[in-house]
């Protein structure tokens, strides 16, 4: 019997929160517009001592990363964490969290990109709700943020379903069907990066999100083609296809479309594109390890509530 993965309790107005660079170092000016937005949420924001570190593509030193990371789950006034963004890095120390301790402080942990692996890792390891949201500095620091970004933050205040439907966006069908599970995944390239790892991703019964930015399409078939060797899509319950920014294409390739098509087409579990989950200026929070239903026919996802009261 698969275990039911634990909800964070839910943030309040005067709340502490703590905002940490586990990956690559975010640009100040940024990092401050995140703060701020933060603030106006009636929040109290307090920055991991590190934070302003630079490590060549590292934001200071794997000891120093993680250190900002373990400082912030153990500190009991803190109720979540937001990681100022993504780039690389959080990979380098997974083997060396204290799972235990972020099992025992069970609190918000909130971001995306290279936060996938921790995503993966965290609801093995914890076995809690995480989720995939803008990150402060390199979504919510920007000069202009997208109204239903910011909007989506407000689901760590109060138990609420994330309702998706052709009313955000539009949502394309490559496979019809229904399906229920675990919402799992991220970023494809972190997700890829897991196999052969002990936080290899585990897809059976779930639904799994995927979202990519600067890649090929051919970079993605060969991501994709991995895990289908891997077994991943033999027995996932259903796919949710999110942003993939920035893809560059040429006359001689394949279309991003044809890719996924090669892929997803011959499964027996439904799939949508149009997600607007991922690298762009909408890009929708949504709790990772909650329960999720999946529907072709009408176009909605439905992922439960990923805090409790």
């Amino acid at each position: 019997m698969k275990q039911e993965k634990m909800n964070p309790k839910r943030l309040q107005r005067g709340d502490v929160v703590g905002v940490i660079a586990p990956a690559s170092p975010p640009r100040i000016h940024e990092l401050q517009r995140g703060v701020k937005f933060l603030q106006q949420l009636g929040l109290q924001v307090v920055l991991g001592k590190h934070i302003f570190k630079s490590h060549g593509y590292l934001a200071g030193t794997d000891d120093e990363r993680l250190a900002d990371f373990h400082d912030m789950i153990a500190d009991s006034k803190v109720k979540a964490i937001f990681l100022a963004r993504g780039g690389y890095g959080t990979a380098r120390f997974a083997e060396r969290i204290d799972y235990e301790l972020i099992k025992q402080h069970r609190k918000i942990i909130w971001g995306y990109s290279d936060m996938t692996y921790l995503h993966l890792a965290i609801q093995q390891r914890s076995n809690i709700i995480t989720f995939h949201g803008p990150m402060i500095a390199s979504d919510l620091g920007q000069h202009h943020v997208n109204t239903i970004t910011k909007q989506s933050v407000n689901q760590l205040f109060a138990p609420m379903s994330i309702w998706y439907s052709e009313a955000i966006s539009r949502l394309q069908v490559i496979v019809n069907g229904k399906a229920s599970g675990q919402l799992i995944g991220g970023n494809l390239t972190l997700i890829t990066s897991t196999l052969g790892t002990p936080f290899e991703i585990d897809t059976i019964g779930k639904i799994l999100l995927i979202e990519e930015i600067g890649e090929h399409p051919y970079q993605v078939d060969r991501m994709l083609n991995q895990l289908r060797l891997a077994g991943k899509l033999d027995e996932v319950a259903g796919i949710v296809v999110g942003d993939f920014s920035s893809i560059t294409t040429s006359k001689l390739s394949l279309s991003l479309q044809d890719v996924l098509d090669h892929y997803f087409k011959t499964l027996l579990c439904p799939v949508m594109t149009g997600f607007k989950i991922g690298h762009e200026a909408l890009n929708i929070g949504v709790p990772l390890g909650a329960q999720a239903m999946l529907d072709t026919k009408t176009k909605t996802m439905i992922v439960q509530p990923g805090v409790k009261r």
